[in-house]
């Protein structure tokens, strides 16, 4: 293994999975910190935890034990994989695991590039845009879990962390890798170790790449990652793998947690043609609605591909964590589809789609996967994934990932068809 790899989710870690399939490079993504070691073969492992909202100690502790397991791998360089719209809060978790990860590395320089644009997230000046919106215009602001209510990376990274945040501005990033490369120097002169680096396209984040070539320690979203497989090739380290997918007959269904404006878009556009079933919160802290109430339903409508979510309006979701608390009230709700979701698997599915970094965790830890085999892209940033071992099929989407008929795409690709 070349390149060693922490995501805070599930999603997001087949985000940068998928990126890295894309580059040539063999990938395995792996459910929590494996207890063995990994096929000869693999030349990226990707690590998925599920540590973005929990607490700063137990989200540095996961990450440095997902990091000895890379180490132990033989991993060259290590890359912390979070969102693109870098959901976090003031306290954390995204300073201190990049503080922590950096001290063990002995990292001097280290980036920090959400930046997506193939999804819309872009940096200039430090400030991070999701179209042509700053990140706290964005309806990241009301995020039930981290709301985005300051759009400046820089200054949102340095409430986290003891570390001097630097930036590398565009005037630099435009002029590619030897200058991208020579202002991070400078900016490690000025005593700055965490360096947000402003990107504008996927050209920029190739540069960026290339300038990383031998840094040990890369953070940022799937994005940054463009750039790295081809370091390895320069080196003669990896050759180009091509991925084959073979579809997966059975039947299928979509469980939605996320309440991002795309994912509710996604919910109204599927639930015009497929029955769904609408998880009130309400219903399911009184215990009216249960796992069991919910099984029976999936079983009913099981072929025509139904939809279970809980994707509700943002005022509706703030007066229901008011009512219950946030923490538990997730904590329910993610309960809920983890069960659900293997409640799903011994009703006879085998395609699964899974919106929300939250609720997809749930549904892979519901469903005990330990690997997962990445294949071609769905949209951009998500990709097939097969479970290790079984003929089962997933799609893990962030929140704002994926276009208005996402659903419908994932279900048909993982079959095989145009969807």
């Amino acid at each position: 293994m070349l390149l060693g790899c922490i995501g805070d989710d599930f999603t997001g870690s087949s985000d940068l999975a998928n990126t890295l399939v894309k580059g040539g490079m063999a990938t395995t993504q792996y459910c929590g910190i494996p207890q063995g070691k990994a096929d000869a073969d693999v030349e990226a492992g990707v690590v998925a935890l599920k540590t973005r909202s929990v607490p700063v100690e137990e989200a540095v502790t996961q990450s440095l034990q997902a990091l000895e397991w890379l180490k132990e791998q033989g991993c060259r360089q290590f890359f912390f994989k979070y969102c693109s719209t870098f959901d976090s809060t003031k306290a954390g978790n995204i300073g201190p695991v990049a503080e922590a990860l950096s001290k063990a590395l002995g990292a001097s320089q280290v980036i920090v590039c959400p930046a997506f644009p193939g999804a819309g997230r872009t940096i200039y000046q430090g400030h991070l845009f999701v179209g042509d919106r700053l990140l706290n215009e964005s309806g990241m602001e009301a995020h039930p879990l981290t709301p985005m209510t300051d759009p400046d990376i820089r200054r949102w990274l340095q409430y986290q962390t003891a570390l001097s945040v630097g930036l590398v501005p565009f005037s630099d990033v435009r002029r590619g890798a030897e200058a991208i490369a020579e202002a991070m120097r400078r900016q490690d002169q000025a005593g700055h170790k965490l360096l947000v680096v402003d990107a504008l396209q996927n050209e920029d984040l190739f540069a960026i790449g290339e300038a990383a070539a031998d840094l040990p320690l890369i953070t940022g979203g799937s994005g940054v990652a463009l750039g790295l497989p081809e370091n390895f090739r320069r080196k003669g380290l990896i050759g180009n793998r091509q991925v084959a997918w073979q579809g997966i007959d059975g039947p299928g269904a979509v469980l939605s947690g996320s309440c991002s404006r795309a994912t509710r878009g996604q919910v109204a556009h599927y639930r015009a043609n497929h029955p769904a079933l609408e998880i009130d919160a309400d219903a399911l802290m009184a215990g009216d609605m249960t796992v069991a109430k919910a099984s029976a339903w999936l079983a009913e409508n099981l072929a025509a591909e139904p939809l279970v979510f809980s994707s509700a309006e943002p005022e509706v979701v703030g007066k229901a964590q008011q009512k219950y608390g946030l923490g538990e009230l997730a904590h329910r709700i993610e309960t809920f589809f983890a069960e659900l979701a293997a409640e799903a698997r011994r009703h006879g599915v085998r395609r699964l789609v899974s919106a929300g970094g939250e609720t997809s965790g749930a549904v892979v830890q519901g469903l005990a996967c330990e690997a997962l085999q990445v294949g071609p892209e769905i949209d951009p940033g998500v990709p097939m994934l097969r479970v290790g071992g079984q003929d089962f099929g997933l799609a893990l989407k962030s929140g704002n990932f994926g276009a208005e008929d996402f659903f419908a795409k994932a279900l048909g690709m993982l079959k095989g068809t145009a969807g």
